[in-house]
């Protein structure tokens, strides 16, 4: 891992990234965009989009870079995947709340893919980014439930070229502050806010960013539609239970999506939501995906456990 490390660029055209293995050949181009991506990489004292292309003087500055040797999740027979489901192709694993997926650096070793890689060793080099362990998809540390798992690199492949043609229909819940009576679909185009960047999710067409600064921060478009399906109370504070179904997978989008139109997810802090004393994460859930299975050409449909929360008592 190299650490608090810097270097001039001088070079005009070149993408960060290429800059940076350039730099240092010890790296990798993928190990490069995440850290880049991550906020580990400065130009000149600011940070920047991983696209970014430089001009040539720039002063770079690293905070974390991992080196090609560190691209290996190690096996943490301690951490349990929570497997729901497993045949010869894929794994579906039951994340719980404060976990992260996978591990920023090949010493973090209690993600679930160091539990993964313990029981199904045969995923460790599985991904199209390094310390993936398989991992077809995340989910934000603080979000809990469905995380499938590749086991060969034909199923990563086909798993995952259906994510990215937006087939796969992937079902959450979320417990919000308030009462809900009816459902919407909401659609935005969303980008890192450049005030907290690489960590907060905002509308694009937000009024304070003029027309160059949204082309620079490159929006995805995010689809999100909501019901209720439940109420209930937590003292005198209403709250309503929500299936959401998304087929995009944009940073952020069901956290970002409701908050920017004025529903909180309970403890998501970060969007606007009020703390919950001795909660672990905010109340979202990956519930269920289904897809077609990459081997059979079936439809596959994997629901995981309800978590405590989402087992509602009605509302008095």
């Amino acid at each position: 891992m190299l650490e608090n490390v810097s270097f001039t660029n001088n070079q005009s055209g070149v993408r960060l990234d290429a800059a940076l293995v350039a730099a240092f050949p010890t790296t990798t181009k993928a190990f490069a965009r995440e850290a880049v991506a991550s906020g580990a990489v400065t130009v000149n004292g600011h940070l920047v989009p991983k696209g970014r292309r430089l001009k040539g003087g720039e002063r770079i500055a690293v905070s974390r870079l991992p080196e090609a040797r560190d691209n290996t999740v190690a096996p943490n027979a301690a951490v349990d995947p929570h497997v729901i489901y497993a045949d010869e192709a894929l794994l579906g694993c039951d994340k719980p709340a404060g976990m992260p997926v996978q591990p920023l650096s090949h010493t973090e070793t209690d993600t679930l893919a160091n539990g993964v890689v313990a029981q199904y060793p045969e995923c460790a080099p599985l991904g199209d980014r390094p310390l993936l362990a398989g991992a077809i998809h995340r989910i934000d540390a603080d979000t809990s439930g469905l995380v499938l798992v590749a086991r060969t690199a034909a199923a990563f492949a086909a798993l995952r070229a259906q994510f990215a043609a937006q087939t796969v229909e992937k079902t959450y819940l979320a417990l919000v502050e308030g009462n809900y009576a009816a459902g919407a679909t909401l659609e935005n185009d969303l980008a890192h806010d450049p005030s907290i960047p690489f960590c907060r999710m905002i509308d694009a067409h937000h009024n304070r960013l003029c027309e160059s600064e949204r082309r620079r921060l490159r929006p995805l478009h995010a689809v999100t539609r909501y019901e209720p399906v439940g109420h209930t109370r937590a003292g005198n504070e209403e709250r309503t239970l929500l299936r959401i179904t998304i087929f995009t997978g944009v940073t952020h989008q069901i956290r970002a999506q409701l908050a920017l139109s004025g529903i909180h997810i309970v403890n998501d802090r970060l969007y606007g939501a009020f703390a919950v004393e001795n909660q672990t994460g905010h109340c979202l859930h990956a519930f269920a995906a289904a897809f077609v299975h990459p081997v059979t050409g079936r439809s596959l449909r994997i629901e995981t456990p309800l978590p405590d929360w989402a087992r509602l008592k009605p509302a008095k």
